[in-house]
């Protein structure tokens, strides 16, 4: 049997495929058309996470732990003895402090004697009255000795006072480092333990220079202040992705941005009824912006090529043409997009992936998609 030649096989192949081709007609596709509408983004911005207050406990006095009245992780109320320190050496600091009171009261009360006494006599003219003058600055030297020792009873007495610890504010009590039959001081580098009070949570976030701008621009109000007020709720979602249930509300603006991150931080504060949150959890905060007039494109339509976004818009023809898009934000499924279409032109839906720069296509419409919902 003779083989043909390799050069006659190809041109017979190609004249069988013409006419396939030439019956080949456009490749139906999915078409959607965009409008506009209010719709709200949602962005979202690492926070972390504080008790409204956050105290170390730390000793005043100097002494040996000698009892703890707590446990870590329990909650407390404000004005609850937390830890005792061992008082014997303070108490016996007071009974010095009042014996020296007492003397030095003592010399007052003699000195006092002294002015009496030469006082008939000085008027008298029995004795000069350098005595009376001398009597009466040895009374205001004992005078102020008694002052003196007043004061370090005083002081004796605070210092006593600080030898039980008592919760400053309600909270729930941190780790307990230091261990009963501890010498403490107020030198020591770590604090006894940290109380949080929680009923409110603080949330920091932080806002480049760019979505400050935008921020600005976005809210009502002339001011910084005016802008807080009219800023809507804010949501927390915590590390596992869950929404907080309850909503919160920016309070504060940071007094100027950071040099080194150029981000100016936020404050969030968010109720904590139930102490779900503890001081150091971390989280995100999502900030709701309402657009009006948006232009809404489905996610499924998008094609990303190399960091940027295109889309296949269709002509008056029915031929596709690759188009960029910038996208400034995302809602459910749909990105909304600020430039690259415009309301009125249609778009392919589905099937990007085979489709070719001036491919011609059936447009199939998409009833459902014809208009693109905020609540997708």
């Amino acid at each position: 049997m003779k083989l043909l030649p390799l050069s006659l096989l190809v041109f017979l192949y190609s004249c069988a495929s013409q006419p396939a081709q030439m019956n080949a007609g456009p490749v139906s596709a999915s078409v959607v058309t965009i409008n506009t509408e209010t719709t709200t983004t949602q962005n979202d911005y690492t926070a972390s996470i504080e008790g409204k207050v956050n105290v170390e406990i730390r000793p005043q006095v100097e002494g040996y732990l000698e009892k703890i009245y707590v446990d870590e992780g329990a909650y407390v109320q404000a004005g609850q003895p937390l830890f005792k320190i061992n008082d014997a050496p303070f108490r016996e600091q007071i009974n010095s402090a009042k014996a020296s009171l007492q003397s030095a009261e003592a010399a007052m009360l003699n000195a006092q004697l002294e002015i009496d006494k030469l006082s008939p006599l000085v008027q008298n003219k029995v004795v000069s009255d350098v005595q009376l003058k001398t009597a009466k600055a040895t009374y205001k030297a004992a005078q102020a000795n008694a002052a003196q020792a007043g004061a370090l009873v005083s002081a004796a007495q605070i210092n006593l006072g600080y030898t039980l610890i008592k919760a400053p504010v309600s909270g729930y009590i941190g780790r307990l480092p230091k261990k009963q039959g501890a010498l403490i001081s107020r030198s020591d580098p770590e604090a006894m333990t940290t109380l949080s009070d929680v009923h409110e949570v603080y949330a920091y976030f932080s806002l480049s220079e760019n979505d400050f701008v935008q921020f600005k621009a976005h809210y009502p109000g002339k001011t910084l202040e005016e802008k807080l007020k009219a800023l809507p709720p804010v949501g927390l979602l915590l590390s596992d992705n869950t929404l907080y249930p309850v909503s919160g509300k920016i309070d504060m603006i940071d007094g100027q941005f950071n040099k080194s991150t150029g981000a100016i931080t936020l404050r969030a504060v968010f109720d904590n009824k139930e102490g779900l949150i503890r001081s150091g959890n971390t989280g995100k905060i999502r900030l709701s912006q309402q657009h009006q007039d948006a232009i809404l494109v489905p996610q499924a339509a998008t094609l990303e090529i190399q960091d940027k976004v295109f889309v296949f818009t269709v002509g008056a023809d029915n031929k596709v043409a690759k188009q960029a898009v910038v996208i400034s934000g995302k809602n459910g499924s749909n990105y909304l997009v600020s430039e690259g279409v415009k309301a009125g032109d249609r778009i392919v839906y589905s099937g990007l992936d085979h489709l070719q720069e001036g491919a011609v296509i059936k447009p199939e419409t998409m009833k459902e998609t014809a208009k693109l919902s905020m609540n997708k």
